[in-house]
């Protein structure tokens, strides 16, 4: 089995589909329905673009290659639409082979299925909404063959079109991002001005659509990453070029008068003569250790 059309339109409208390469937040080269170099069907590289028709193809060839064969051994004698839904699992977690959500699915018990697609619902270790929904979305596309998702804001004559399934407290979040990088979003948290998204895609050598995709979003979080990186630098080398005040050091003992020293210089004199002596005669204090502290006798019989 492969993944249908509407399974491919289901996972494009989460991953977006973008065609000209960008940088995803930690810097990984990444084109098309989210491919990177690891998917061994591509390797993007700065200024790489694709058609919509090589698009779709290299992700066909990453399902063929990377996921389906996964699924089809996870989900054996799956439905069509109940083997899309778990493709955009696999695709968005790698995790079809041990997800508790499968044994369920197994046995049909449609609510631990629900329940077990909710728990991955977190990245970096929050929970986020767009993982909330999705898991939601993929429940009712394995369980019922729903695939219709959220309607994106479109495009007009002052907003930027959003071609990701996102929430507005998410758009909000975008909208501060903005704003934060001197990008003057508008004044409405549930949407961002056109000319704001054109200029920083003109500013960052992406595609000037006024569309916000993973490209967008990515290099987004990219400047905001370097910006928290240079305040930690610059509060790192405040603390660590304040003036600094030398520890005071223990006098040497050239420093201190010779009557101080010097009887603690005969003192360390005569314990090496004491032990030196002990060493020697050894065999006898062992003697008469030995019925008092045996094991102590033990011990200097070892040397």
């Amino acid at each position: 089995m492969q993944t249908s059309q509407k399974g491919i339109a289901f996972l494009e409208r989460h991953e977006g589909v973008v065609l000209k390469a960008y940088r995803d937040p930690v810097g990984v080269w990444t084109i098309g329905a989210g491919l990177t170099a690891a998917s061994g069907v591509v390797k993007p590289k700065a200024g790489m673009k694709i058609t919509e028709a090589e698009a779709s193809k290299l992700l066909a060839e990453a399902l063929s290659r990377n996921y389906e064969p996964a699924v089809r051994l996870a989900m054996p004698c799956a439905e069509q639409h109940e083997f899309d839904g778990g493709i955009s699992f696999h695709w968005n977690t790698g995790a079809i082979s041990r997800a508790s959500w499968v044994k369920s699915w197994l046995m049909k018990s449609w609510a631990l299925v629900e329940s077990g697609l909710a728990l991955w619902n977190k990245g970096g270790g929050k929970v986020l909404p767009g993982l909330e929904r999705r898991r939601h979305e993929e429940y009712l596309v394995i369980r019922s063959g729903l695939y219709a998702g959220a309607v994106n804001p479109g495009a007009s004559a002052i907003n930027a079109s959003v071609v990701l399934p996102l929430t507005r407290i998410e758009l909000a979040d975008i909208h501060a991002a903005f704003r934060t990088l001197g990008y003057e979003p508008g004044s409405e948290p549930s949407a961002i001005r056109a000319a704001a998204v054109v200029k920083f895609q003109r500013d960052h050598d992406l595609t000037v659509d006024a569309v916000i995709g993973k490209a967008t979003l990515s290099t987004l979080q990219r400047r905001l990453d370097a910006i928290e990186k240079a305040k930690a630098d610059v509060a790192a080398a405040a603390v660590g070029g304040g003036g600094s005040v030398a520890a005071p050091q223990a006098p040497g003992l050239d420093a201190l008068p010779i009557a101080e020293w010097l009887p603690w210089a005969a003192g360390a004199l005569i314990l090496a003569w004491a032990l030196w002596r002990a060493w020697q005669y050894r065999d006898v204090l062992a003697a008469k250790l030995q019925r008092i502290f045996p094991g102590i006798s033990r011990i200097l019989r070892r040397f």
